[in-house]
């Protein structure tokens, strides 16, 4: 379907791009946020690795680039293209640079058609045709302004946007609660094996020498876990067309929990298997993934599996040591660690039965974890099935009906976030 094009900028009350300068931003958490280029990829935008700034450099920098909820996010450089819904009631967050806000007319533009269409084959294909520079590509702030869009009446527009919206709400609303069940768990290791208020704490007393509960005790990693060290296959082997088995030689790839895929060897010796924990040797040190199947594994990594199985409580603990990138045991920074330096590391193992319990209760809040992750990959699959289809005017769109097990999961998935709010709440406060 030919629908007319018309520059975004006459689409919206604004299009502007946000001040080429780096905000004064500082090392701890303060109520004001600023995004970066890096926070914005695939129609979302990721509030939790914001870097924050102080009240008065906030006041300076919102002048022009403070986002609210129905705006949409466009990255001109580092990286190009990428887009993000700002879906957030937070009044508290402003733009770094290199982005572009527009801010549409809602009589003319829906929101969610516009992140949709700026995601789609013709304007992405368009835009890094566009994209220059040697180093770092990027496009100019006249192209971002005034790129032209497809633009359909407004109620196809709104009926296109809320089809495509239904799938990134729930994937949303998945990793939503993803985080909570993460910070439940880390509140309980902590609160068990940092602060030692473990179930049945007050019977047990402290070994003077040690200084742990009776019945724990310190152990090496080598003692305790099997560790694979990474060893890279001849780059002859390596192929994007899913042959073989996945192939991650570092971080590049790694996600909040699980890596993502993007290359595949046919060779490798050094192998993981699902659920190992993945381990980066070399910088970031101590950055963790979980592994969700077989995967070759390069020199910048290592897989940790241990012996007794208890892999929730391994990774829960080495979570807690590696709190911060490339710190090792007494705060030392290193830049690589080798096989000698990972069968070192202390790790702390309570009592049988109290690792039982956490493992019991970790192991299951992982595997509401791991399902929900694949439910979003699955989501995901299916909303980028039909964004070229309707972008393209190949359906339509007022004879589509979004599947019934779609809206039901949305309505519980929304219920069961509240449920996870409250008993987060309740662990916080216990």
């Amino acid at each position: 379907m030919n629908w007319e094009m018309k520059p975004v900028s006459e689409l919206c009350e604004f299009a502007i791009d946000c001040v080429n300068k780096t905000a004064p931003i500082v090392d701890y958490e303060t109520p004001y946020k600023m995004i970066r280029t890096t926070n914005v990829k695939g129609g979302f935008i990721d509030l939790n690795t914001v870097r924050y700034v102080e009240e008065e450099t906030f006041k300076v920098w919102t002048r022009r680039s403070k986002p609210q909820y129905g705006d949409v996010i466009f990255t001109r450089e580092a990286p190009v293209g990428d887009v993000g819904r700002f879906t957030s009631n937070d009044t508290n967050v402003f733009l770094g640079q290199r982005l572009f806000h527009y801010r549409p007319n809602p009589d003319l533009l829906d929101w969610q058609y516009l992140a949709y269409v700026l995601q789609s084959e013709a304007v992405q294909g368009w835009v890094h045709g566009i994209a220059f520079g040697a180093t770092v590509p990027h496009i100019k702030v006249d192209d971002a302004e005034n790129l032209k869009i497809p633009c359909p009446p407004i109620d196809v527009q709104k009926r296109i946007g809320s089809i495509l919206s239904a799938y990134d709400d729930l994937i949303e609303n998945n990793l939503s609660r993803i985080k909570l069940l993460e910070e439940m768990m880390q509140i309980t290791y902590e609160e068990w094996f940092v602060r030692l208020k473990y179930p049945g704490h007050e019977s047990k007393s402290i070994d003077p020498e040690s200084g742990l509960p009776e019945e724990w005790h310190n152990s090496k990693l080598g003692d305790s876990c099997t560790l694979i060290m990474g060893q890279s296959p001849k780059s002859e082997y390596y192929n994007y067309e899913e042959l073989g088995i996945p192939f991650h030689q570092g971080v590049k790839d790694f996600g909040n929990r699980f890596p993502i895929n993007t290359c595949w060897t046919t060779e490798g010796k050094r192998t993981a298997i699902a659920g190992d924990i993945l381990f980066s040797v070399r910088a970031p040190v101590g950055r963790l993934n979980v592994a969700l199947e077989a995967m070759v594994l390069g020199r910048g990594l290592s897989a940790i599996r241990h012996k007794g199985g208890s892999q929730s409580f391994l990774f829960y603990q080495l979570q807690n040591i590696f709190f911060k990138e490339d710190m090792m045991g007494g705060g030392a920074i290193f830049a690589s660690v080798t096989k000698n330096d990972m069968l070192k590391i202390n790790l702390t193992f309570p009592s049988e039965d109290i690792q039982e319990k956490f493992d019991v209760l970790a192991s299951s809040a992982d595997e509401i974890i791991l399902a929900l992750f694949k439910q979003n990959q699955y989501l995901k699959e299916a909303r980028d099935i039909l964004l070229p289809r309707l972008m393209k005017g190949m359906i339509d769109v007022n004879k589509i009906k979004l599947p019934k097990e779609l809206l039901e999961r949305t309505e519980q998935n929304s219920q069961a976030q509240q449920l996870d709010e409250s008993v987060a709440a309740k662990e916080s406060v216990a």
